[in-house]
């Protein structure tokens, strides 16, 4: 049933007032140079194209008006049935400007920056959402000649981001403390995050230190500090920060074309960033939904298949394995440490996180372990967390179980359905040359560990729990 006219007309006259910038009264769509503006117009045409037709529909009274198809492009979607009707069609037209805007935002801030050489600085174990995200910011920036390097200071250890990385060419480096040693940061002028915020970065504080400006940051994720930025697009409502840059595409920052085959391949990595971060699109929302269907234009299947079919290696097969065999279950939880690992190896955490939820009479699964970089020196507990029960808020529950450092940063968070933490071990970090130092070492952080789960799985149990 459509809406009433009335209904109809406010919403014409709200969009009608955003369109002439109602404090000027000026066409905001209208660029005061005189020069063409392809963002801004092709938003306006579009914009004026829905609203025309909402007129029209407003002085139409026809008992079958309900069977009236609006042909509106390209994120609007059609009016249902229902209440929730006008709504859901204001905040998706919302949802479209705010992507045109910030689109609009990001192409005055590259053409600012013309010429020039960036760092795009990624999480130390980037997913595939961040990777393909940072290769379509290279892409766009190179419209504006602007050189663009993509790196990070962990490692890819998961096996499809490795797949990801080498079927499609991706230009990802690795950069690790002895290769920052070599770069001269004084070439750059300035440096990106994407699909982070810094937090989660051990190459933060050498570009900070070199004194590079931040250009921009782009994520999905809830903001986590006070940012001096050119450019911010942070939009927590958003699932995948895959899903952002397709809204970037579509508004016309690059046009993809089906006969390049670097679009191809990035346009193939945007879509297995975005099904990741939305699991497999069972978490996805309507604009996650819109963007894989712009982005199945020009996608591989078979190369996306190529990557997701890529076998885990025996040693994450071993990490499973351990984390069966050191598991307690209680109320529905599964809690399994499986010692020590190597950096490379840190990603089969994860992968056995989500091995442990498909237990039967398990609902939520948290898998540990101590991770060391190559020569034992450096040591942080990293865990994983999974759960298919829809009131435990991931984020709540790792933040509440381990708390802050001493400078307020959380030591772990999450979003829907899944959740890390990672906490530093500083001080005793190395020694594990000495067998029975390094075994009670692990038994210390496990137990400390599994205590402060299970104080909140069975709360009534604790055993420091005061009257």
């Amino acid at each position: 049933m459509v809406p009433s006219l009335e209904i109809f007309a406010k919403i014409i006259s709200v969009w009608r007032f955003i369109v002439t910038d109602g404090v000027t009264g000026g066409n905001y769509f209208i660029n005061r140079d005189k020069e063409p503006h392809p963002i801004k117009n092709k938003f306006y045409m579009q914009l004026n194209s829905s609203l025309s037709q909402l007129e029209s529909l407003t002085l139409t009274n026809d008992s079958h008006s309900e069977e009236t198809d609006l042909d509106i492009e390209p994120l609007v979607r059609q009016p249902t049935n229902g209440s929730n009707t006008e709504s859901g069609f204001v905040g998706q037209q919302r949802n479209n400007y705010l992507a045109y805007q910030k689109s609009e935002e990001l192409q005055q801030t590259l053409m600012g920056r013309r010429h020039e050489r960036h760092l795009i600085v990624l999480q130390d174990f980037p997913d595939p959402d961040a990777l393909s995200s940072a290769w379509t910011y290279q892409l766009i920036a190179q419209q504006y000649d602007i050189k663009c390097e993509i790196i990070y200071g962990g490692t890819l250890s998961h096996q499809e981001n490795i797949a990801l990385v080498k079927l499609t060419g991706l230009p990802a480096q690795r950069w690790t403390p002895p290769t920052l040693k070599t770069k001269d940061l004084s070439l750059y002028h300035g440096f990106v995050l994407i699909d982070n915020q810094g937090t989660t970065s051990q190459l933060l504080s050498a570009v900070v230190q070199a004194k590079l400006p931040l250009v921009a940051v782009i994520d999905h994720h809830s903001l986590q500090g006070e940012l001096k930025s050119e450019f911010t697009d942070i939009r927590p409502s958003v699932r995948a920060t895959a899903t952002i840059f397709t809204q970037y595409l579509q508004t016309g920052l690059l046009t993809l074309d089906n006969s390049v085959s670097q679009h191809v391949k990035c346009a193939t990595a945007l879509m297995h960033g975005l099904r990741s971060d939305t699991n497999r699109l069972m978490q996805a929302q309507e604009e996650d939904f819109m963007a894989a269907a712009y982005l199945s234009r020009f996608y591989d299947a078979q190369l996306l298949n190529a990557v997701l079919q890529a076998n885990r290696s025996k040693r994450v097969m071993d990490v499973i394995e351990r984390s069966l065999k050191n598991r307690i279950v209680q109320n529905n939880f599964s809690i399994a440490g499986v010692g020590y690992l190597r950096y490379d190896d840190r990603d089969a955490i994860p992968q056995a996180a989500d091995f442990l939820v498909t237990e039967e009479n398990v609902h939520t699964a948290v898998v540990y372990g101590i991770v060391h970089d190559e020569d034992e020196e450096l040591e942080v507990v990293i865990g994983s967390l999974r759960t298919s029960k829809l009131t435990l808020d991931p984020d709540e529950f790792i933040k509440e179980a381990f708390g802050q450092d001493s400078s307020g940063r959380f030591f772990g968070g999450g979003r829907t359905s899944a959740g890390g933490f990672e906490i530093p071990m500083g001080f005793l970090s190395g020694g594990n040359e000495n067998s029975a130092y390094a075994r009670m070492k692990w038994e210390v952080y496990d137990s400390q560990i599994k205590q402060k789960l299970l104080r909140l799985v069975n709360p009534k149990d604790n055993p420091i729990q005061s009257e």
